[in-house]
């Protein structure tokens, strides 16, 4: 029998996930040695990099593994030999095998880590399955899609948690801890991005993609000749709309998008491969840099950066500003009025580390000592299997999956549209101002 009564898990549909999204989870701590099930969708890099955590776990058993590359079954067949893990059911030999592994009636669970395109579609056939779903960022990359993700949780009662590690980021939970206690005041502004020069991902050596290369050179580098737009927002805005409240109690509202030229790509083929590349005729569509800007319902802005067609250190642009001070990642400072030493005169973030680090991380951090990201991935991997275990909404959940990720729709169409402004959906259907936040609020999941 599966953990999970699968017909009254969220029964009501949006209704029910809304009211126990304000229930501890230390109602159901009588379920901590329940066995997880979970299958795992594409284990590429990525999905091996999650399945290495859940096999880390004593809670969890990973059921079946699915992929298109014999490669990739092979290397996660190695990893769970070594881990002394029972060997899992393998689907291999087409793009359609994921709909046979979520039929499976010993899964409670599974998740997505494939190219973005299938993130919708696999998705959906799992939570139509009966299984709550973990997927990988972006959840969708249209408009509809993320629709598709909302209706059919709400018509399943299955959750959909989108696995945005940022959100677990040690300093950004710091942040987000002194947000809720009030050192910065009323918040006013945040900025967040991916700031990434991804030009030898994109490519190969010999400036090749698509067919025929290896990793996200197969696919990504498609979305950056098709489209022009804020293509990666996951990253940069849900930390920042966790500390905004966004979805409980304040949400997005207008956008406005602007891409430079797109030069970049075009002139990493030419370094790489000479004049005579037969990529060297491709029109990269993808600006070099996008800016959007959100206003959201109770006045705050963000600003949103995507930029990784250029030479560049990685960054994620953070910025949190109030009525009492101002946090920025690129130089690990802050200031507060009337608490750091000098008026107008940053001072290290360092000097508030300590004393405000969240408790989740003062809880896990030996548990999530060698954990991918900096130990992100301990974090995002233990919250759902957490949620899926004790049978409570995820902390990150259809919501937030829908909102983050319809930014990049948004803002093609405002790009494409002379940066006109582009309402944003309610995917809460009025239930926003309502909703109560159940991220990071105890020092569990």
């Amino acid at each position: 029998m599966s953990i999970i009564d699968r017909r009254d898990f969220l029964k009501g549909g949006a209704g029910a996930a809304m009211a126990l999204t304000g229930l501890s989870p230390n109602i159901l701590k009588g379920q901590d040695d329940r066995m997880v099930r979970v299958g795992v969708i594409g284990v590429g890099g990525r999905g091996r990099s999650l399945l290495r955590l859940m096999l880390r776990r004593s809670d969890t058993l990973v059921s079946a593994i699915c992929d298109i590359e014999a490669e990739a079954i092979q290397q996660s067949l190695d990893m769970i030999n070594e881990a002394g893990a029972t060997i899992p059911e393998q689907y291999l030999g087409g793009e359609e095998g994921f709909r046979d592994l979520v039929q499976r009636d010993d899964l409670d669970a599974v998740i997505i880590a494939t190219p973005w395109r299938w993130h919708t579609e696999m998705a959906v056939a799992g939570m139509q399955a009966g299984k709550a779903v973990g997927v990988e960022v972006p959840a969708a990359v249209t408009i509809q899609e993320c629709w598709d993700l909302v209706n059919t949780s709400e018509q399943t009662g299955m959750p959909c948690m989108i696995m945005e590690n940022v959100c677990y980021r040690r300093d950004v939970m710091t942040v987000l801890n002194m947000v809720r206690q009030g050192l910065f005041g009323e918040l006013i502004h945040c900025q967040g991005g991916y700031q990434h020069d991804l030009r030898a991902i994109k490519f190969q050596p010999g400036a090749e993609f698509g067919p025929g290369a290896r990793g996200e050179a197969v696919w990504r580098t498609h979305h950056s000749i098709t489209r022009n737009g804020e293509l990666y927002p996951t990253h940069g805005m849900g930390p920042i709309s966790k500390c905004l409240d966004i979805n409980t109690g304040n949400r997005f509202v207008t956008l406005t998008s602007t891409a430079t030229k797109s030069r970049g790509l075009h002139k990493y083929v030419l370094a790489q491969g000479g004049e005579d590349h037969p990529n060297a005729n491709v029109r990269f569509e993808l600006g070099d840099v996008v800016t959007t800007v959100i206003k959201c319902a109770n006045g705050e802005t963000i600003m949103l950066s995507h930029d990784t067609n250029l030479p560049r250190p990685y960054s994620l642009n953070f910025r949190v500003q109030g009525t009492n001070g101002i946090w920025m990642s690129d130089n690990r400072s802050i200031y507060l009025e009337g608490i750091s030493p000098e008026p107008h005169h940053w001072e290290p973030f360092s000097n508030y580390s300590d004393q405000y680090d969240h408790p989740l991380w003062k809880r896990y951090t030996a548990e999530s000592e060698g954990a991918g990201h900096g130990g992100m991935d301990f974090f995002v991997v233990h919250a759902f299997i957490e949620s899926v275990k004790r049978q409570v909404p995820p902390p990150i959940d259809v919501y937030d999956a829908a909102s983050w990720s319809v930014i990049s729709p948004l803002s093609e169409r405002s790009i494409a549209t002379g940066s006109s402004p582009q309402h944003f959906p309610d995917f809460t259907r009025g239930e926003w101002s309502r909703r109560a936040s159940s991220f990071a609020f105890t020092d569990e999941f």
